[in-house]
């Protein structure tokens, strides 16, 4: 008796240590969803950000850090219909600043929902991620199939906005989405389809995974205290979100528990302890499986990518990997099987050219619509250059430079 006591309080103790405090994940931004109004747009993001505002604090007093907010807008196309270009790009504008006195990063939504819709939203959308912080995106997969002419248009809007925002930096903030479901909390990927009112909840929890992979190198005990630990944050984040809903009105549409990285937060980092070897060697794929699966695992609501997140320029150790060649477009794709990491914020050479960019585009939602799996591209050539030569975006908090690879395929 006496031993099995002792038992359960070792176990106790050790699970203290795997959900402790460093391990804690926080909240990366706290998605709102609202239907804008042109003729009253700055009052309608305003009243937005006082709700943000109020959650921001119940997450914080609840112990989770960050929660910063965000706004998706119905698909812009919607509200700047008939308008003069000139007018359209000031309403943009006009609302993004409103946002910004907020706090709050803007998402319009997507240029193209159908495959047979008008593409002159996504000429327009070119200047607008050239010239502003607005985020957007272009759907290129769904339900009814690939969406062969948006992968062509979204080909030509990235090699365009390479050439014509500062350091091609405006590419930062836009994503080809296929299979994407709406109320998704993490940009540039985020929508939805006109009912507003509502949020999403997205959580930055790479370090929990290091926490566990530091830990438990087997699979099972691995996937088992991951799974575990998933499962308390998500529940404890969406007790919170439950409360905001209740007092507040809005409409609760999930959590997006992906593991998001940033900087040292690392992914890449904490599936190296794991594996025991650099991001791309064997074992990656093993790693983004248990992931995904206890991400999916986790008993509260559920939206947007859930599964894993493998951008390279958000995520120190993942930048040097890819400076080294660890790994390339074709192992992300290979990953992107098992979980949802697509294509992000891969860099690219400057003289790609659109086909190039559209075939890439093109096997990204081949394979979300083979396995109806959530990804996303954020492809970005790098003006000027070349295959060995170091990226010069703009580098902040969520993007640091990198070395470009050659394009799969390339003779060496």
């Amino acid at each position: 008796m006496i031993q099995a006591v002792r038992k359960i309080l070792l176990a106790l103790c050790l699970s203290t240590v795997v959900f402790g405090a460093d391990s804690r994940p926080r909240i990366r931004a706290v998605t709102a969803f609202i239907e804008i109004d042109p003729n009253n747009a700055t009052a309608g993001i305003e009243q937005t950000q006082k709700f943000l505002a109020a959650a921001k604090i119940a997450f914080n007093r609840a112990g989770f850090e960050g929660a910063g907010g965000r706004i998706t807008t119905q698909p812009f196309p919607i509200y700047t219909k008939g308008m003069k270009r000139e007018d359209a790009l000031r309403l943009i504008r006009k609302m993004l600043d409103a946002a910004s006195k907020g706090g709050s990063a803007l998402n319009i939504g997507p240029a193209m929902i159908h495959d047979g819709d008008d593409t002159a939203p996504v000429a327009f959308l070119a200047d607008v991620l050239a010239d502003t912080g607005v985020n957007a995106n272009l759907i290129v997969a769904d339900d009814q199939g690939i969406h062969w002419r948006a992968v062509q248009q979204a080909a030509k809007l990235i090699k365009a906005v390479s050439e014509h925002s500062p350091h091609g930096d405006g590419n930062f903030n836009f994503g080809a989405i296929a299979m994407v479901k709406p109320y998704g909390p993490y940009y540039p990927g985020s929508y939805h389809l006109g009912q507003g009112h509502a949020f999403a909840i997205a959580m930055e929890g790479a370090n929990v995974v290091a926490d566990v992979f530091e830990r438990y190198h087997d699979p099972r005990e691995a996937e088992q205290h991951l799974t575990e630990a998933f499962a308390q944050y998500t529940k404890e984040a969406e007790k919170v979100a439950i409360q905001i809903a209740s007092s507040s009105g809005w409409t609760y549409e999930g959590i997006d528990a992906t593991p998001a990285p940033l900087g040292d937060r690392s992914i890449g980092g904490a599936i190296e302890s794991f594996i025991g070897g650099p991001f791309g060697s064997s074992g990656t794929l093993t790693a983004a499986r248990i992931i995904t699966h206890a991400v999916q695992s986790t008993p509260v609501k559920r939206t947007g990518y859930s599964g894993l997140m493998v951008p390279i320029l958000e995520d120190n150790v993942l930048a040097r990997r890819w400076a080294e060649g660890t790994f390339s477009l074709d192992s992300m794709l290979a990953y992107s099987a098992v979980c949802a990491g697509g294509l992000d914020t891969v860099p690219l050479q400057g003289d790609i050219s659109e086909q190039q960019i559209a075939r890439i585009l093109g096997d990204l939602a081949s394979l979300a619509y083979k396995w109806n799996k959530p990804l996303a591209a954020r492809l970005l050539p790098a003006p000027g250059k070349k295959p060995g030569e170091r990226t010069e975006f703009t580098e902040s908090a969520f993007l640091k430079n990198t070395t470009v690879q050659a394009l799969p395929g390339a003779k060496r």
